[in-house]
């Protein structure tokens, strides 16, 4: 069964492009890459058309991931596009409900902290833009364990 996934953060250039990288990195090293679809967009258009963040693609590609996706934002088609759609944070998961077609399509928003059980206390993703290159690789961190979680879920689904 093919799995679509849409990660979203504000941007699109930190948080959401690193969790696209290591979800396809993760699915094909378990030779399901043909099994799932990843996207990732933002809220904010400021920085569509951008790559991820320099300091982003450099803390990823230290843990082989290469983060070459281009920033968009999220439409209202993506609710049809996508069978889960991951948020980063509270902010971000309210404007994408607040976007969704109808109440069926809010089932499919999810929030990260839904996926992560290593980071006790933290109930969001925290954007890294404006910390220094710790705040990169934790996040690294978060997302590596909610991925994983991710391919789990969605493995057991069927």
């Amino acid at each position: 069964m093919k799995h679509r996934i849409l990660f979203v953060c504000l941007g699109n250039i930190c948080r959401s492009p690193a969790a696209n990288g290591i979800l396809e990195h993760m699915a094909a090293a378990r030779g399901m890459g043909g099994d799932i679809r990843v996207d990732s967009a933002g809220t904010y258009s400021g920085e569509a058309g951008s790559l991820p963040d320099p300091r982003m693609r450099r803390a990823a590609l230290r843990r082989g991931y290469d983060l070459t996706h281009r920033a968009r934002v999220i439409r209202r088609d993506d609710f049809g596009r996508f069978d889960m759609i991951v948020t980063m944070d509270e902010s971000n998961y309210e404007s994408v409900c607040r976007m969704a077609p109808d109440r069926g399509s809010l089932e499919k928003v999810f929030r990260m902290r839904e996926f992560l059980t290593g980071f006790p206390g933290w109930k969001y993703v925290p954007d890294p833009y404006y910390e220094g290159p710790q705040g990169f690789e934790f996040v690294l961190d978060m997302l590596e364990e909610g991925c994983a979680n991710i391919l789990e879920y969605i493995t057991k689904r069927g």
